[in-house]
């Protein structure tokens, strides 16, 4: 599943009957204020629906927004533009920019080159961005051991709230807030952090339009505006795992530097 509205016919039609923008974070908080930098891309997807938020960035410069290459809608759907409203409801004014998706992603399938960028129309003032992490710093603190078990991560975004019991298919509650939840360290795979979203663990994590939003680096007090990875899929019904595409690595590193300056 892909979290940009990977089940995208029931989330709409939760929309529909609810009134409600297609919407975050799962067994997290409502943002408010706590990630200024965190916007919501919002476009089109006939027929079903019009100026939703479907997928998550991040504001990387004050003229470039981080998100994920699947958040490209392509032919299939129109990209409007980005809010960094708190809560996006329908009418809400977007910035407008142009997204570059990653060349070397293949929509057809999952793989490791899931990584976009907009790159607005007009500068953003008043906001600071968020940093991208150092070359390969995820493979040196599995090294030194201090990425583990206990290492926790914050994930943002505007997607659904709550996943769905085992035994129902989707759509996902969802009311347009941007949330953050914090999830611990899983796995670390060459091309993917991997985050426990267990809430039997008291973790949290991603949901459907949560993509290409950031898992910042600590939680609480610990927490840094360094983006770890950008989240890019997990489980069918968002209760187990959060999967982000890691920004340390070089093929991120490399598509990035076209754009903004990097570590």
């Amino acid at each position: 599943m892909r979290k940009a509205i990977g089940t995208l016919v029931g989330a709409l039609v939760l929309v529909a009957f609810s009134g409600m923008p297609a919407g975050a974070i799962v067994n997290g908080q409502i943002d408010g204020s706590r990630h200024p930098q965190v916007v919501a891309l919002v476009g089109d997807l006939p027929p079903f629906a019009y100026g939703i938020p479907y997928c998550t960035g991040t504001l990387i410069s004050e003229t470039v927004v981080l998100t994920a290459a699947h958040c490209d809608l392509g032919p299939t759907g129109t990209f409007r533009g980005i809010s960094f409203a708190p809560r996006y409801q329908s009418g809400d004014p977007v910035l407008q920019g142009t997204i570059h998706a990653n060349p070397n992603h293949n929509k057809s399938q999952h793989d490791s080159a899931d990584i976009a960028v907009v790159v607005l129309d007009e500068p953003v003032s008043g906001v600071t961005p968020a940093r991208l992490p150092s070359p390969g710093i995820l493979d040196q603190m599995k090294a030194n051991g201090s990425l583990n078990q206990s290492t926790t991560f914050t994930a943002v975004g505007y997607g659904d709230y709550a996943g769905v019991p085992l035994s129902q298919t989707p759509p996902y509650p969802n009311d347009g807030y941007r949330r953050y939840a914090v999830g611990s360290f899983n796995a670390l795979n060459p091309g993917y952090l991997r985050l426990t979203q267990n809430a039997a663990t008291g973790d949290g994590g991603t949901c459907d339009g949560d993509s290409g939003g950031p898992n910042f680096f600590g939680s609480g007090s610990t927490e840094t505006n360094v983006i770890a990875a950008i989240t890019s899929t997990g489980d069918t019904h968002c209760h187990a795992t959060n999967v982000g595409y890691r920004l340390d690595i070089p093929e991120a590193q490399n598509f990035l530097r076209q754009y903004v300056p990097v570590p």
